[in-house]
């Protein structure tokens, strides 16, 4: 890949942005001349990210005219609560923050959740850029505005829709990740090509065991990545495009996510990480599609061959299924006590179904724990 090729646009009218995709940090200050020039910049991040690339960011945020302050929260999805979000906005009045400021996120799915609601809420909106560093932030979470913290009672319950004004991807942060956090975010890689791209499935079915392989031998990432990640941000650009709002189309994002954020919630956040969890609800989604006879056999075992080429879970954690039933009732796609969920047809077609077999469900959801 060239140093940043062409961007990808998340068309949305006058709040349309570009995802940067690129082998480095090069770029970056062109892109953030005209976002962050003569405002004072606060970069959310945790303490590892910041000690990787802070040093990085905060020179090009300095050649592209601004002025950087470092904001850093605990690291883990356990930290993206409401008191956390509390101390992050203090710390950005204690930075000089004004409504001509800006705020980067600077890291994962978390940080990012945390910046982007930070942006949305502090002197009621200011700038916002995403400058993800992990495979699940620069394939989903950075792209199409959701923002949030967690509840005890659930996740995201607490947060808003707020675009961000430019997504800088640098695919090579990758290579610092943590194997367990890179495997985890193949899980969102593996969604999109189930809800709406055959041929990146065919792709992934071909090349996720050598870049697993890769990973676990600490090489250098396959080029092949940074194509699988623009891949999927256009399709998150396509989704978001049609449906900012989630009260649509948008849905079909969600896949395996209503088993995942039950089972994230039943287990505190603190046995797996999300794209663990996600693993396991796309599973348990095919196999509840197919006990309902929407999808085939082939399909439950395909997807099942990918996950576990990525060394992610299937099995779902041995949980009381009645708390499952009402984690799900929870969920925010939840309409009226109806329950709803993003099941496959098809690989590349899924469907949005409201309501359920309850008996079929919880039998289903039984199996998987055996």
């Amino acid at each position: 890949m060239t140093a940043c090729e062409t961007p990808v646009q998340v068309n949305l009218g006058s709040r349309s942005y570009y995802i940067h995709v690129a082998a480095s940090f090069e770029e970056l200050p062109n892109v953030l001349a005209p976002l962050v020039e003569g405002r004072r910049c606060a970069v959310v991040s945790n303490p590892t990210v910041w000690g990787l690339y802070g040093g990085a960011v905060s020179e090009a945020i300095v050649a592209a005219g601004g002025t950087p302050v470092a904001v850093l929260m605990p690291d883990g999805e356990e930290y993206k609560t409401l008191s956390v979000f509390e101390r992050v906005m203090e710390d950005c009045v204690t930075a000089g923050l004004d409504r001509s400021s800006v705020i980067l996120g600077l890291g994962g799915g978390v940080v990012g959740d945390m910046a982007g609601f930070a942006a949305a809420s502090y002197m009621r909106g200011i700038g916002l850029v995403h400058l993800p560093t992990t495979l699940l932030a620069q394939v989903d979470s950075a792209i199409g505005g959701k923002t949030g913290v967690n509840l005890v009672s659930g996740k995201n319950l607490v947060g808003a829709f707020y675009q961000p004004r430019a997504v800088y991807i640098n695919w090579k942060t990758l290579a610092s990740l943590p194997e367990r956090e890179m495997r985890a975010g193949f899980a969102e890689v593996i969604k999109y090509g189930m809800i709406a791209d055959a041929a990146l499935w065919e792709l992934l079915e071909e090349t996720t065991a050598p870049v697993m392989a890769a990973i676990s031998a600490h090489a250098p990432l396959p080029e092949v990545v940074g194509e699988i990640i623009r891949r999927c941000c256009e399709i998150k650009a396509g989704v978001v495009a049609a449906d900012e709002c989630e009260s649509g189309v948008r849905a079909i994002l969600n896949y395996g996510h209503t088993f995942a954020h039950a089972i994230e919630t039943l287990t505190r956040y603190r046995t797996y990480v999300h794209g663990e969890a996600v693993a396991i609800g796309m599973h348990a989604a095919a196999t509840y599609a197919h006990a309902l006879g929407l999808c085939s056999a082939e399909l439950v075992a395909r997807q099942r061959a990918v996950i576990e080429a990525a060394g992610l879970p299937t099995r779902l954690p041995r949980v009381n299924v009645d708390e499952l039933m009402a984690a799900f009732a929870r969920d925010k796609k939840a309409r009226g006590g109806s329950l709803t969920f993003i099941l496959p047809e098809a690989i590349g077609r899924v469907k949005v179904v409201h309501g359920c077999d309850e008996s079929l469900l919880r039998s289903t959801l039984t199996a998987l724990q055996a």
